[in-house]
């Protein structure tokens, strides 16, 4: 089973920034577009706690917006408009943009297909790092694939789909260290596959918002 969802990928190729500076680059577009619950999450300064729609991350160097859904008429309309952006006091001329905008599939399918994360994908947290911690190769390989798959079934929850087939999934990833707000914590960057189709960018895991977890069809 599966639907189309409105995606829209805005990237300025003429842009480099660093992967961490996904977090500025939501900070530039949240504030500037305060009003505009999707862009940030938040209603009266309380987190919303939902997939998030518009995501913000730097792939292979090049600032990337994501919008889905609601969000994705929002991204474009920044495509079109938007002149420059600021980033730590620095400010980039936003000369040139590509802009992808579509109705994209989504769901379980018959065919296998192959992703890579192209960003570290944040699959632990305080619940379950003791666990995979304690885990020898073999429990933490079951243990990252029944997180991934609770990712998938998340995600499509708050996309409204209803996912009535098996979900499954052949990982291949490798632990990492990273700093998050100050912190070492531990990502993971490799492939999978899986008979969930997902668009390009799309993020899956933790801080999916900020850039974290974004995956491509290879």
């Amino acid at each position: 089973m599966f639907l189309y969802i409105n995606y829209t990928c805005l990237q300025y190729p003429d842009v480099r920034l660093r992967m961490r500076d996904g977090s500025k680059l939501r900070g530039f577009f949240a504030k500037k577009y305060s009003s505009e619950e999707l862009m940030h999450n938040h209603k009266e300064d309380k987190n919303i706690y939902r997939y998030p729609l518009v995501q913000y991350k730097v792939i292979d160097s090049i600032p990337t917006l994501l919008g889905l859904d609601e969000g994705s008429n929002l991204i474009l309309d920044i495509g079109i408009c938007e002149e420059e952006i600021s980033i730590e006091g620095a400010r980039f001329c936003l000369d040139r943009a590509e802009i992808i905008t579509e109705s994209t599939f989504f769901g379980t399918t018959d065919r296998i297909n192959q992703y890579v994360f192209k960003t570290p994908w944040l699959a632990l947290n305080q619940e379950n790092i003791t666990k995979y911690n304690a885990a020898d190769e073999i429990e933490k390989d079951d243990l990252l694939t029944k997180i991934l798959i609770g990712n998938l079934l998340s995600m499509a929850k708050y996309l409204n789909f209803r996912v009535e087939d098996e979900i499954r999934v052949k990982l291949n990833v490798k632990p990492m260290r990273l700093n998050f707000k100050g912190k070492v914590m531990a990502g993971f960057r490799g492939e999978f596959k899986s008979n969930f189709s997902l668009p390009d960018y799309i993020g899956i895991g933790k801080s999916v918002s900020r850039g974290y977890g974004s995956i491509k069809k290879i």
